[in-house]
């Protein structure tokens, strides 16, 4: 499965960013795609995830700012984050996990802290005050 995350880039504390992640590779699709960050000298932290039924999840210092969604005919990920604080500045990391039935297993729970089998190269997001 491959990965590539685009859109990044620097704005100022208030302003919106649209991420995008394109993968492929699958045989059956994903169950579940998210995005999680991580700033230097801190820990990876959970943004959100979507599921194969479209059912979505969101950390707490994003919510109501963020809003994930998916292209369904080709497995492209987003990432609108709207009102943006110099805190959400981050590497981006878009994450997938493919469908169970290409393993026969249970892929686990789907959610911005899943474990995420694939992920890209990232996105850097800059907010400046």
């Amino acid at each position: 499965v491959q990965v590539v995350e685009s859109g990044g880039g620097s704005v100022q504390a208030g302003g919106s960013l649209r991420l995008s992640c394109a993968t492929s590779g699958y045989i059956y699709g994903p169950d579940c795609m998210g995005w999680f960050r991580q700033a230097p000298g801190k820990e990876r932290e959970g943004v959100a995830s979507i599921d194969d039924h479209g059912s979505t999840s969101y950390g707490d210092s994003v919510k109501g700012r963020f809003t994930i969604s998916k292209d369904n005919a080709n497995n492209t990920l987003y990432l609108q984050m709207n009102s943006l604080k110099p805190d959400d500045t981050a590497m981006y990391y878009c994450g997938t996990i493919p469908s169970g039935r290409e393993s026969g297993t249970w892929v686990g729970f789907c959610g911005p802290y899943a474990d995420f089998r694939y992920w890209g190269q990232g996105t850097q997001v800059t907010v400046s005050t």
